[in-house]
């Protein structure tokens, strides 16, 4: 009865009509923005932060082009400096975009198409205005020699029909949902006459002319690059940008691996690192590096769903016994404690951390915890025994054929290949033969894509408003599609009409009601062996860094940082 008013729900949520007014200051995924239109500044910076100072980032490997646009070459990091959007996105609302180089947007309820009203102060960094004729050639662009899911997006569009000088309006055609809007608001703008000329799908390191807070500066192709703030920026006084970019010069410095990356913030010439080796948080003393400083940032984002996945499409992960078996032979307690000094959690959820997860209840599969691992193990050798799976001269041997269990796991990162040895250990005593193969980058990717891989260890990433994403990471067609996101191979008609229902979702207790199904779904199924996360944004700071009290729902945002050496009569209240 239960699944039938939940089928209920979502059949009668996908001919709905998404309802948004005919013209927007903000626009919202679901329900009202929250800041209006004479709102003075966003409520996680701080608007008297002082300006001027240096931030020294580190990047591991190396780049060759600052178009971070086109596949080909690697791209720095630090260009989103560089370029500003239609409207910008913040971060304490799932998902909610507000005006930038788009003075407005008129969108009608059905949200088939969009109407841009280009702010008449808007100008490249040449001093030349941004016009309609720049955004259709960024569209005509970006679908053309763009990143996958720009072109995949703006395929979607029909017509492109620009009204003047400063208005261009966009029409969706087949396939388009309540997200195609909004991440048609947030375009980049390309100057139509510096690239019209130029070989957009190429590798550059020349600085483009562009319409952001900041200007490459200094670039050492592979090692350095640095970012100068615009002093003629002409969005510099607008509320979405009060309290941000508040440094002079951002510098992003390149290293061969983290061990030097570390040793280099140590000495100084770095001024933050995001931490995620919980060796060094958790044995860092502050005693003998006085000027830096620690903070652990609360968040409400979901995280990264690492996971030992199982790939369902062959044998014997097929069967949901033998699934259920090796999670209970997962040590989970052993290897928080040993591994990341107890500071990590199990993940619970395909959406952890969040509103988005199925509430835990008899009814939802949750991992078992290994507080009694011999009692596990016992557990699981009667589920394989009752799966076919016999014990013979201490090897698991499947009673019909007579072959054993045995299968590979792969993996990319040397903390998934320690986790997995610890499971190998465990799993012998079941007498199952398991071996971990650790794979360089490109060779992982190719079997990841292929689906070629009994068990990997890999991760989805979902935001607070999931949209077709999910179709790509759960439904049927995913499963039977290369280069999809569907490494388990889950198939089944119910999630394909919860996936199809969220992107099409009314408001923000639809989408919650119909991801908590998902996830509830997606648990029960028992499609992974989830790892662990980090409950914290962990950050190591200069003592010449300060930032916000707190941090918004998605967490601590870098572009409202500030630096302390500054004159003692400037006001930095936080």
């Amino acid at each position: 009865m239960i699944k039938l008013c939940v089928l209920a729900f979502i059949i009668a949520l996908l001919p709905h009509a998404v309802q948004a007014s005919s013209q927007t200051y903000g626009i919202a995924m679901h329900g009202e923005p929250k800041y209006k239109a004479d709102f003075t500044h966003l409520d996680y910076v701080n608007p008297n932060a002082p300006q001027g100072g240096d931030i020294k980032h580190a990047e591991l490997g190396s780049f060759d082009s600052v178009n971070p646009f086109a596949l080909r070459g690697k791209a720095a990091q630090g260009l989103h400096l560089v370029h500003d959007r239609l409207m910008r996105r913040v971060w304490d609302e799932p998902f909610t975009l507000y005006p930038l180089i788009a003075q407005r947007v008129d969108i009608p309820e059905d949200r088939s198409a969009i109407t841009i009203h280009i702010n008449p102060d808007a100008k490249f960094n040449n001093g030349s205005s941004i016009t309609s004729h720049d955004i259709l050639y960024t569209y005509q662009t970006l679908m053309e020699h763009g990143r996958p899911n720009m072109r995949r997006i703006y395929k979607l569009i029909t017509q492109a029909n620009i009204i003047d000088t400063h208005t261009i309006k966009f029409s969706f055609g087949e396939g388009y949902d309540q997200e195609t809007a909004m991440i048609m608001a947030m375009m980049p703008v390309l100057s139509k006459s510096y690239w019209s000329d130029k070989d957009f799908d190429s590798a550059t390191l020349e600085a483009p002319v562009s319409s952001g807070p900041y200007k490459i500066s200094y670039v050492d192709v592979g090692k350095r690059i640095t970012y100068r703030k615009d002093p003629h920026y002409w969005a510099e006084d607008m509320p979405i940008n009060k309290g941000l970019y508040n440094f002079e010069t951002v510098t992003y410095d390149y290293y061969r691996d983290d061990t030097i990356a570390w040793e280099a913030f140590l000495k100084g010439d770095i001024d933050v690192r995001r931490e995620t080796d919980t060796a060094n948080w958790a044995t860092f003393k502050s005693g003998q590096y006085p000027n830096i400083q620690k903070t652990a940032f609360d968040h409400g984002r979901p995280v990264q769903i690492q996971s030992f996945i199982f790939n369902m499409r062959r044998p014997p992960f097929d069967d949901i016994r033998v699934r259920k078996a090796l999670n209970l032979a997962f040590d989970d307690i052993w290897m928080n404690k040993n591994l990341y000094y107890g500071q990590k959690k199990r993940i619970q959820s395909f959406f952890e951390n969040s509103e988005l997860a199925a509430p835990q209840s008899s009814k939802t599969w949750s991992p078992p915890i290994a507080t009694n691992i011999r009692k596990n193990l016992r557990k699981a050798s009667e589920l394989l025994t009752l799966a076919g799976w016999e014990t013979v001269g201490g090897k698991r041997i499947n009673e019909i054929n007579g072959e054993p269990l045995s299968f590979e796991i792969l993996v990319q990162k040397n903390d998934h290949e320690k986790i997995a040895l610890n499971f190998i250990s465990q799993l012998k005593r079941l007498g199952i033969d398991a071996r971990v193969r650790n794979m360089d980058s490109a060779a992982f990717r190719d079997r990841l894509n292929n689906y070629d891989f009994d068990m990997v260890a890999y991760h989805w990433t979902s935001s607070l408003s999931p949209g077709t994403e999910q179709y790509q990471y759960w439904s049927c067609e995913a499963a039977t599609q290369n280069m999809r996101w569907n490494f388990s191979g889950i198939c089944g008609p119910e999630i394909d009409k919860i996936v199809k229902a969220i992107p099409h979702a009314d408001n923000r207790t639809d989408i919650i009601t119909l991801v908590q199904s998902l996830d509830q779904k997606l648990l029960n199924n028992i499609t992974t062996i989830p790892l662990f996360y980090t409950p914290t944004d962990n950050y190591f700071y200069s003592d010449s860094i300060a930032f916000p009290r707190k941090a918004p729902l998605y967490g601590p945002v870098l572009e409202t940082w500030w630096s302390t050496k500054m004159p003692a009569n400037k006001n930095i209240e936080q």
